[in-house]
Protein backbone atom coordinates (compact mmCIF):
# COMPACT_ATOMS: atom_id res chain seq x y z
CA UNK A 1 0.00 0.00 0.00
CA UNK A 2 1.65 3.24 -0.79
CA UNK A 3 2.19 5.56 1.56
CA UNK A 4 1.41 9.34 2.31
CA UNK A 5 3.75 11.72 1.00
CA UNK A 6 5.42 15.14 2.80
CA UNK A 7 6.01 18.13 0.48
CA UNK A 8 6.75 21.24 1.68
CA UNK A 9 5.04 24.11 -0.25
CA UNK A 10 5.42 27.84 -0.47
CA UNK A 11 2.07 29.84 0.92
CA UNK A 12 3.10 32.51 -1.59
CA UNK A 13 3.68 30.61 -5.05
CA UNK A 14 2.87 27.33 -4.33
CA UNK A 15 6.51 25.92 -5.18
CA UNK A 16 6.90 22.65 -3.89
CA UNK A 17 9.96 21.23 -2.34
CA UNK A 18 11.23 17.45 -0.90
CA UNK A 19 12.26 19.51 2.28
CA UNK A 20 11.39 22.69 4.31
CA UNK A 21 13.46 25.77 3.31
CA UNK A 22 14.47 28.87 4.70
CA UNK A 23 13.86 30.96 1.42
CA UNK A 24 11.38 29.90 -1.91
CA UNK A 25 14.03 29.65 -4.67
CA UNK A 26 10.90 30.97 -7.25
CA UNK A 27 9.54 34.34 -5.19
CA UNK A 28 12.84 34.58 -2.73
CA UNK A 29 9.95 34.82 0.31
CA UNK A 30 11.35 34.09 3.29
CA UNK A 31 9.45 31.53 5.70
CA UNK A 32 6.10 30.82 3.95
CA UNK A 33 6.89 26.95 3.76
CA UNK A 34 4.30 24.66 5.36
CA UNK A 35 4.09 20.88 5.47
CA UNK A 36 1.66 19.42 3.11
CA UNK A 37 0.44 15.55 3.07
CA UNK A 38 -0.28 14.05 -0.02
CA UNK A 39 -2.03 10.69 -0.17
CA UNK A 40 -0.52 9.86 -3.71
CA UNK A 41 -3.04 7.40 -6.33
CA UNK A 42 -1.70 3.94 -7.61
CA UNK A 43 1.06 3.48 -9.61
CA UNK A 44 -0.80 2.17 -12.37
CA UNK A 45 -3.53 5.27 -12.34
CA UNK A 46 -1.32 8.12 -10.85
CA UNK A 47 0.02 8.88 -14.34
CA UNK A 48 -3.25 8.81 -16.06
CA UNK A 49 -4.75 11.08 -13.12
CA UNK A 50 -2.43 13.33 -13.50
CA UNK A 51 -2.63 14.01 -17.49
CA UNK A 52 -6.83 14.04 -17.11
CA UNK A 53 -6.63 16.72 -13.83
CA UNK A 54 -6.23 19.39 -16.61
CA UNK A 55 -7.64 18.15 -19.91
CA UNK A 56 -10.90 19.75 -21.03
CA UNK A 57 -13.58 17.46 -21.45
CA UNK A 58 -14.74 19.71 -25.18
CA UNK A 59 -11.18 19.00 -27.51
CA UNK A 60 -11.24 21.94 -29.68
CA UNK A 61 -10.61 22.34 -33.23
CA UNK A 62 -8.25 23.99 -35.63
CA UNK A 63 -10.03 27.03 -37.06
CA UNK A 64 -8.47 29.93 -39.18
CA UNK A 65 -9.54 33.11 -37.57
CA UNK A 66 -11.60 34.21 -40.56
CA UNK A 67 -13.84 31.36 -40.15
CA UNK A 68 -14.64 32.83 -36.14
CA UNK A 69 -18.13 34.34 -35.39
CA UNK A 70 -17.28 38.34 -34.57
CA UNK A 71 -20.58 38.87 -33.86
CA UNK A 72 -20.58 40.64 -30.91
CA UNK A 73 -22.09 38.85 -28.16
CA UNK A 74 -25.07 39.98 -25.72
CA UNK A 75 -24.58 40.84 -22.16
CA UNK A 76 -26.11 39.97 -19.91
CA UNK A 77 -27.38 42.91 -17.28
CA UNK A 78 -27.01 42.19 -13.66
CA UNK A 79 -29.84 44.72 -12.03
CA UNK A 80 -27.21 46.70 -10.98
CA UNK A 81 -25.73 49.81 -12.92
CA UNK A 82 -23.18 49.86 -10.95
CA UNK A 83 -21.39 46.56 -11.63
CA UNK A 84 -22.86 46.33 -14.95
CA UNK A 85 -20.83 49.60 -14.98
CA UNK A 86 -17.26 47.80 -13.98
CA UNK A 87 -18.10 44.66 -15.91
CA UNK A 88 -17.99 46.45 -19.24
CA UNK A 89 -21.85 46.93 -19.49
CA UNK A 90 -22.78 43.49 -18.26
CA UNK A 91 -22.22 39.52 -17.96
CA UNK A 92 -20.61 37.81 -20.59
CA UNK A 93 -21.49 34.38 -21.20
CA UNK A 94 -19.13 31.53 -20.55
CA UNK A 95 -17.01 34.03 -18.10
CA UNK A 96 -15.28 33.95 -14.72
CA UNK A 97 -15.50 37.23 -12.49
CA UNK A 98 -13.35 36.73 -9.45
CA UNK A 99 -14.61 39.55 -6.63
CA UNK A 100 -12.04 40.32 -4.07
CA UNK A 101 -12.14 42.47 -0.75
CA UNK A 102 -11.52 42.92 2.86
CA UNK A 103 -14.07 40.18 4.93
CA UNK A 104 -17.37 41.83 6.02
CA UNK A 105 -17.36 44.84 3.19
CA UNK A 106 -20.32 43.35 1.80
CA UNK A 107 -18.88 41.18 -0.80
CA UNK A 108 -21.48 38.28 -0.15
CA UNK A 109 -24.31 40.93 0.21
CA UNK A 110 -23.71 42.52 -2.80
CA UNK A 111 -23.58 38.72 -5.04
CA UNK A 112 -27.22 37.87 -3.16
CA UNK A 113 -28.70 41.06 -4.53
CA UNK A 114 -27.31 40.35 -8.20
CA UNK A 115 -28.42 36.52 -8.02
CA UNK A 116 -32.02 37.43 -6.51
CA UNK A 117 -31.91 40.45 -9.95
CA UNK A 118 -30.69 37.98 -11.89
CA UNK A 119 -32.95 34.91 -10.93
CA UNK A 120 -36.10 36.69 -12.63
CA UNK A 121 -34.57 35.87 -15.83
CA UNK A 122 -32.32 32.86 -15.56
CA UNK A 123 -31.68 30.14 -13.55
CA UNK A 124 -29.34 30.96 -10.90
CA UNK A 125 -26.59 28.51 -8.41
CA UNK A 126 -25.90 30.23 -5.30
CA UNK A 127 -23.26 27.95 -3.69
CA UNK A 128 -21.98 28.32 0.22
CA UNK A 129 -19.34 26.86 1.64
CA UNK A 130 -18.82 28.73 4.33
CA UNK A 131 -22.93 29.08 5.39
CA UNK A 132 -25.60 26.89 6.10
CA UNK A 133 -29.18 26.97 3.70
CA UNK A 134 -30.71 28.62 6.70
CA UNK A 135 -27.95 31.57 7.18
CA UNK A 136 -28.25 32.16 3.36
CA UNK A 137 -32.39 32.57 3.78
CA UNK A 138 -31.84 34.54 6.61
CA UNK A 139 -29.87 36.67 4.78
CA UNK A 140 -31.84 36.84 1.66
CA UNK A 141 -35.13 37.75 4.12
CA UNK A 142 -32.99 40.63 5.73
CA UNK A 143 -32.04 41.57 2.45
CA UNK A 144 -35.71 41.84 1.11
CA UNK A 145 -34.66 39.66 -2.15
CA UNK A 146 -37.14 37.53 -4.06
CA UNK A 147 -36.34 34.01 -3.34
CA UNK A 148 -39.08 31.73 -5.06
CA UNK A 149 -36.62 31.39 -8.37
CA UNK A 150 -32.92 31.39 -5.92
CA UNK A 151 -31.26 27.90 -5.62
CA UNK A 152 -28.69 27.59 -3.15
CA UNK A 153 -26.35 24.86 -2.62
CA UNK A 154 -24.58 24.53 0.79
CA UNK A 155 -21.48 22.38 -0.09
CA UNK A 156 -17.71 22.87 -0.66
CA UNK A 157 -17.01 19.55 -2.43
CA UNK A 158 -16.06 20.91 -6.03
CA UNK A 159 -16.88 17.66 -7.73
CA UNK A 160 -19.78 17.36 -6.09
CA UNK A 161 -20.50 21.12 -6.76
CA UNK A 162 -19.61 20.28 -10.72
CA UNK A 163 -21.93 17.03 -11.17
CA UNK A 164 -25.19 19.00 -9.44
CA UNK A 165 -24.52 21.77 -11.73
CA UNK A 166 -24.46 19.20 -14.88
CA UNK A 167 -28.17 17.79 -13.01
CA UNK A 168 -29.54 21.55 -12.76
CA UNK A 169 -28.01 23.43 -15.52
CA UNK A 170 -27.90 26.91 -14.30
CA UNK A 171 -26.86 29.79 -16.66
CA UNK A 172 -24.87 31.59 -13.84
CA UNK A 173 -23.02 29.92 -11.03
CA UNK A 174 -21.74 31.68 -7.58
CA UNK A 175 -19.18 30.59 -6.02
CA UNK A 176 -18.15 32.20 -2.22
CA UNK A 177 -15.75 31.26 -1.17
CA UNK A 178 -13.16 29.98 -3.17
CA UNK A 179 -10.77 29.22 -0.11
CA UNK A 180 -13.61 26.72 1.25
CA UNK A 181 -13.52 24.68 -1.72
CA UNK A 182 -12.00 21.17 -1.47
CA UNK A 183 -11.20 19.16 -4.83
CA UNK A 184 -10.32 15.31 -4.50
CA UNK A 185 -6.99 16.20 -6.54
CA UNK A 186 -5.30 17.65 -3.40
CA UNK A 187 -5.03 16.44 -0.31
CA UNK A 188 -3.95 19.94 1.51
CA UNK A 189 -6.23 21.31 3.52
CA UNK A 190 -9.00 24.01 2.47
CA UNK A 191 -7.85 27.80 1.83
CA UNK A 192 -4.36 25.93 0.82
CA UNK A 193 -2.11 27.33 -2.31
CA UNK A 194 -3.11 23.94 -4.10
CA UNK A 195 -6.83 23.45 -3.26
CA UNK A 196 -7.19 27.29 -3.98
CA UNK A 197 -5.44 26.60 -7.21
CA UNK A 198 -6.96 23.73 -8.47
CA UNK A 199 -10.52 24.16 -7.31
CA UNK A 200 -10.50 27.11 -9.16
CA UNK A 201 -8.91 25.78 -12.07
CA UNK A 202 -11.95 23.19 -11.98
CA UNK A 203 -14.66 25.89 -11.52
CA UNK A 204 -13.44 28.16 -14.50
CA UNK A 205 -12.91 24.70 -16.84
CA UNK A 206 -16.84 24.30 -16.18
CA UNK A 207 -17.64 27.88 -16.91
CA UNK A 208 -15.69 27.62 -20.39
CA UNK A 209 -16.94 24.57 -21.71
CA UNK A 210 -20.84 24.83 -20.54
CA UNK A 211 -20.89 28.56 -21.25
CA UNK A 212 -22.14 29.45 -17.41
CA UNK A 213 -21.37 32.41 -16.09
CA UNK A 214 -18.87 32.40 -13.05
CA UNK A 215 -18.37 34.75 -10.24
CA UNK A 216 -16.02 33.82 -7.46
CA UNK A 217 -15.44 35.17 -4.46
CA UNK A 218 -12.12 35.69 -2.90
CA UNK A 219 -10.88 37.02 0.81
CA UNK A 220 -7.65 39.29 0.70
CA UNK A 221 -5.16 37.56 2.63
CA UNK A 222 -3.15 39.01 5.33
CA UNK A 223 0.02 39.43 2.68
CA UNK A 224 -2.65 41.83 0.93
CA UNK A 225 -2.89 39.57 -1.93
CA UNK A 226 -6.43 38.42 -3.60
CA UNK A 227 -7.58 34.56 -2.94
CA UNK A 228 -3.67 33.52 -2.26
CA UNK A 229 -1.35 32.94 -5.43
CA UNK A 230 -1.25 34.92 -8.19
CA UNK A 231 -1.80 32.68 -10.75
CA UNK A 232 -5.46 32.58 -9.62
CA UNK A 233 -6.02 36.29 -11.16
CA UNK A 234 -4.50 34.66 -14.59
CA UNK A 235 -6.76 31.89 -15.11
CA UNK A 236 -10.34 34.33 -14.91
CA UNK A 237 -11.41 36.76 -17.41
CA UNK A 238 -12.25 39.67 -14.64
CA UNK A 239 -11.09 40.69 -11.30
CA UNK A 240 -12.99 43.43 -9.32
CA UNK A 241 -11.62 44.45 -5.67
CA UNK A 242 -13.65 45.75 -3.19
CA UNK A 243 -12.38 49.31 -1.25
CA UNK A 244 -13.78 51.13 1.52
CA UNK A 245 -13.44 51.65 5.02
CA UNK A 246 -16.05 49.08 7.87
CA UNK A 247 -16.70 52.37 9.42
CA UNK A 248 -18.16 54.38 6.53
CA UNK A 249 -20.84 53.43 4.49
CA UNK A 250 -19.56 54.11 0.95
CA UNK A 251 -17.77 51.11 -0.85
CA UNK A 252 -15.78 51.52 -4.49
CA UNK A 253 -15.40 48.41 -6.43
CA UNK A 254 -12.83 48.46 -9.30
CA UNK A 255 -11.78 46.08 -11.97
CA UNK A 256 -8.13 45.51 -12.06
CA UNK A 257 -8.44 42.82 -14.89
CA UNK A 258 -11.29 42.76 -17.94
CA UNK A 259 -11.14 40.72 -20.60
CA UNK A 260 -14.44 42.12 -21.87
CA UNK A 261 -13.91 46.09 -20.85
CA UNK A 262 -11.89 48.77 -19.46
CA UNK A 263 -10.47 48.02 -16.32
CA UNK A 264 -10.58 52.42 -15.37
CA UNK A 265 -14.26 52.04 -14.41
CA UNK A 266 -15.43 52.59 -10.60
CA UNK A 267 -18.93 51.77 -8.96
CA UNK A 268 -19.59 53.19 -5.95
CA UNK A 269 -21.84 51.78 -3.69
CA UNK A 270 -23.31 53.07 -0.23
CA UNK A 271 -23.90 49.91 2.53
CA UNK A 272 -27.49 50.53 4.18
CA UNK A 273 -29.29 48.14 6.15
CA UNK A 274 -31.54 46.71 2.77
CA UNK A 275 -27.86 46.05 1.16
CA UNK A 276 -25.43 47.46 -1.13
CA UNK A 277 -27.24 50.46 -2.66
CA UNK A 278 -25.65 51.72 -6.03
CA UNK A 279 -24.85 55.09 -5.73
CA UNK A 280 -25.62 56.93 -9.20
CA UNK A 281 -24.49 60.54 -8.60
CA UNK A 282 -21.32 60.16 -6.21
CA UNK A 283 -20.06 63.74 -6.77
CA UNK A 284 -23.18 64.95 -5.26
CA UNK A 285 -22.96 62.39 -2.33
CA UNK A 286 -18.90 62.67 -1.71
CA UNK A 287 -19.41 66.65 -1.70
CA UNK A 288 -22.56 66.76 0.88
CA UNK A 289 -20.78 67.06 3.66
CA UNK A 290 -17.71 69.32 2.23
CA UNK A 291 -16.96 71.99 4.99
CA UNK A 292 -17.87 75.68 3.89
CA UNK A 293 -15.69 78.71 4.13
CA UNK A 294 -13.09 76.54 5.68
CA UNK A 295 -8.98 76.97 4.34
CA UNK A 296 -7.29 74.24 2.98
CA UNK A 297 -10.38 72.74 1.17
CA UNK A 298 -10.49 72.58 -3.07
CA UNK A 299 -13.26 70.55 -4.96
CA UNK A 300 -11.00 68.48 -7.59
CA UNK A 301 -12.65 67.27 -11.04
CA UNK A 302 -11.03 63.63 -11.53
CA UNK A 303 -11.76 61.05 -13.90
CA UNK A 304 -12.51 57.48 -12.67
CA UNK A 305 -12.44 55.45 -15.99
CA UNK A 306 -14.94 56.96 -18.30
CA UNK A 307 -16.80 59.03 -15.10
CA UNK A 308 -15.97 62.36 -13.78
CA UNK A 309 -16.03 62.59 -10.25
CA UNK A 310 -15.93 65.33 -8.20
CA UNK A 311 -14.41 65.05 -4.54
CA UNK A 312 -12.90 67.43 -1.74
CA UNK A 313 -9.11 67.54 -1.51
CA UNK A 314 -7.68 69.07 1.98
CA UNK A 315 -5.20 69.97 3.10
CA UNK A 316 -3.83 71.60 6.88
CA UNK A 317 -0.43 73.33 6.90
CA UNK A 318 0.86 74.31 10.91
CA UNK A 319 4.02 75.03 12.63
CA UNK A 320 6.09 72.08 13.10
CA UNK A 321 7.91 71.46 16.57
CA UNK A 322 10.22 68.68 15.09
CA UNK A 323 13.34 68.47 13.88
CA UNK A 324 11.65 66.81 10.91
CA UNK A 325 8.44 68.14 9.56
CA UNK A 326 5.81 65.35 9.29
CA UNK A 327 4.27 65.13 5.91
CA UNK A 328 0.77 62.80 5.89
CA UNK A 329 -1.23 61.49 3.12
CA UNK A 330 -4.68 59.95 2.77
CA UNK A 331 -5.76 58.42 -0.79
CA UNK A 332 -2.43 60.03 -2.93
CA UNK A 333 0.95 58.91 -3.50
CA UNK A 334 3.16 60.57 -0.19
CA UNK A 335 5.62 60.28 -2.55
CA UNK A 336 3.73 62.01 -5.35
CA UNK A 337 2.84 64.69 -2.71
CA UNK A 338 6.57 65.70 -1.09
CA UNK A 339 7.48 66.50 -4.93
CA UNK A 340 4.64 69.17 -5.35
CA UNK A 341 5.48 70.55 -1.87
CA UNK A 342 9.26 70.55 -2.76
CA UNK A 343 8.57 71.98 -6.14
CA UNK A 344 5.75 74.70 -4.16
CA UNK A 345 9.08 75.85 -2.15
CA UNK A 346 11.53 76.36 -4.84
CA UNK A 347 9.23 77.40 -7.90
CA UNK A 348 7.01 79.27 -5.78
CA UNK A 349 8.84 80.92 -2.56
CA UNK A 350 6.10 78.82 -0.22
CA UNK A 351 8.23 78.46 3.15
CA UNK A 352 7.06 74.73 4.14
CA UNK A 353 10.69 73.49 5.79
CA UNK A 354 9.23 74.47 9.04
CA UNK A 355 5.33 72.88 8.15
CA UNK A 356 3.83 69.84 9.25
CA UNK A 357 1.44 68.91 5.93
CA UNK A 358 -1.33 66.66 6.08
CA UNK A 359 -3.37 65.60 3.03
CA UNK A 360 -6.55 63.76 2.48
CA UNK A 361 -9.24 63.14 -0.09
CA UNK A 362 -12.49 63.07 1.70
CA UNK A 363 -14.72 59.92 1.02
CA UNK A 364 -11.99 57.26 0.68
CA UNK A 365 -11.07 57.71 -2.89
CA UNK A 366 -7.44 56.91 -3.93
CA UNK A 367 -6.33 59.59 -6.35
CA UNK A 368 -3.70 58.25 -9.02
CA UNK A 369 -5.09 61.23 -11.59
CA UNK A 370 -2.38 63.82 -12.47
CA UNK A 371 -4.71 66.35 -12.70
CA UNK A 372 -4.81 66.08 -8.96
CA UNK A 373 -1.45 68.63 -9.01
CA UNK A 374 -2.75 71.78 -8.71
CA UNK A 375 -5.24 70.80 -6.43
CA UNK A 376 -2.60 69.92 -4.15
CA UNK A 377 -0.71 73.08 -4.12
CA UNK A 378 -3.69 74.83 -4.18
CA UNK A 379 -4.85 73.65 -0.65
CA UNK A 380 -1.59 73.85 1.02
CA UNK A 381 -1.58 77.31 0.15
CA UNK A 382 -4.36 77.63 1.35
CA UNK A 383 -4.17 76.27 4.73
CA UNK A 384 -0.64 77.87 4.58
CA UNK A 385 -2.30 81.62 4.42
CA UNK A 386 -5.48 81.02 6.58
CA UNK A 387 -7.60 82.35 3.60
CA UNK A 388 -10.89 80.27 2.48
CA UNK A 389 -11.42 79.52 -1.23
CA UNK A 390 -14.68 80.65 -3.20
CA UNK A 391 -17.39 78.10 -2.79
CA UNK A 392 -17.85 77.69 -6.66
CA UNK A 393 -14.08 77.30 -7.32
CA UNK A 394 -12.86 73.98 -9.22
CA UNK A 395 -8.74 73.38 -9.64
CA UNK A 396 -7.62 70.33 -12.10
CA UNK A 397 -4.25 70.73 -13.43
CA UNK A 398 -0.49 68.60 -13.91
CA UNK A 399 2.29 70.38 -12.38
CA UNK A 400 5.59 69.78 -13.55
CA UNK A 401 8.78 69.90 -11.67
CA UNK A 402 10.13 73.49 -13.12
CA UNK A 403 6.32 74.86 -12.15
CA UNK A 404 4.89 74.71 -14.80
CA UNK A 405 1.25 73.50 -15.44
CA UNK A 406 0.31 70.75 -18.06
CA UNK A 407 -2.82 69.85 -19.49
CA UNK A 408 -5.16 67.19 -18.21
CA UNK A 409 -7.19 64.59 -20.61
CA UNK A 410 -11.12 64.93 -21.52
CA UNK A 411 -11.05 68.86 -19.89
CA UNK A 412 -14.48 68.93 -21.47
CA UNK A 413 -16.02 66.27 -19.64
CA UNK A 414 -14.47 67.16 -16.61
CA UNK A 415 -15.54 70.94 -17.13
CA UNK A 416 -19.15 69.82 -17.54
CA UNK A 417 -19.46 67.89 -14.42
CA UNK A 418 -18.29 70.90 -12.39
CA UNK A 419 -21.03 73.16 -14.28
CA UNK A 420 -23.80 70.69 -13.86
CA UNK A 421 -22.66 70.48 -9.69
CA UNK A 422 -22.98 74.76 -9.84
CA UNK A 423 -19.30 74.96 -9.81
CA UNK A 424 -18.52 78.23 -12.01
CA UNK A 425 -15.09 79.15 -11.78
CA UNK A 426 -12.85 76.93 -12.80
CA UNK A 427 -9.06 76.83 -12.81
CA UNK A 428 -7.19 74.76 -15.50
CA UNK A 429 -4.31 74.48 -17.96
CA UNK A 430 -4.05 77.22 -20.79
CA UNK A 431 -3.98 74.87 -23.04
CA UNK A 432 -7.07 72.95 -22.24
CA UNK A 433 -9.13 76.04 -23.02
CA UNK A 434 -8.65 75.51 -27.12
CA UNK A 435 -11.34 72.97 -27.79
CA UNK A 436 -13.76 73.50 -24.53
CA UNK A 437 -17.01 74.82 -25.37
CA UNK A 438 -17.53 77.37 -22.26
CA UNK A 439 -21.48 77.36 -20.85
CA UNK A 440 -23.17 80.63 -20.26
CA UNK A 441 -22.38 82.11 -16.66
CA UNK A 442 -19.10 79.83 -16.17
CA UNK A 443 -15.58 81.62 -15.87
CA UNK A 444 -13.03 79.50 -16.95
CA UNK A 445 -9.19 80.73 -16.20
CA UNK A 446 -6.44 79.26 -17.58
CA UNK A 447 -2.74 79.05 -16.20
CA UNK A 448 1.00 78.29 -17.51
CA UNK A 449 2.48 78.01 -14.31
CA UNK A 450 1.98 77.21 -10.65
CA UNK A 451 2.70 81.15 -9.54
CA UNK A 452 0.03 82.09 -11.71
CA UNK A 453 -2.65 79.67 -10.25
CA UNK A 454 -1.81 80.62 -6.76
CA UNK A 455 -1.94 84.52 -7.69
CA UNK A 456 -5.59 83.50 -8.95
CA UNK A 457 -6.83 81.46 -6.34
CA UNK A 458 -5.26 84.28 -3.41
Amino acid sequence: MAKEKTVYQCASCGYEAARWLGCCPDCGEWNTFEECRQAPAPAADRTAQKAARYQSAVKAQILALSEVDEQAQARLSTGNAELDRVLGGGLVRGSAVLIGGDPGIGKSTLLMQVASSLSQSCRVLYVSGEESARQLKMRAVRLGVAQEALYALPENDVESILDKCRQHAPDVLIIDSIQTMVTRDSASPPGSISQVRQSAGAIVRYAKETGVSVFVVGHVTKEGSLAGPRILEHMVDAVLSFEGDRQHEYRLLRATKNRFGSVNELGVFEMRGEGMMPVPNPSESLLSQRARGASGSVVLCTLQGSRPLLCDLQALAAKSFYAVPKRTVGGMDSGRVALLLAVMEKRAGKKLFDQDVYINVAGGLALSDPAADLAVCVAVASSLAGFALPPTLSVMGEVGLCGEVRPVAQAQRRVDECVRLGFTDIVLPKQNLRRLDVPQGVHLTGVDTLMQALAVVN
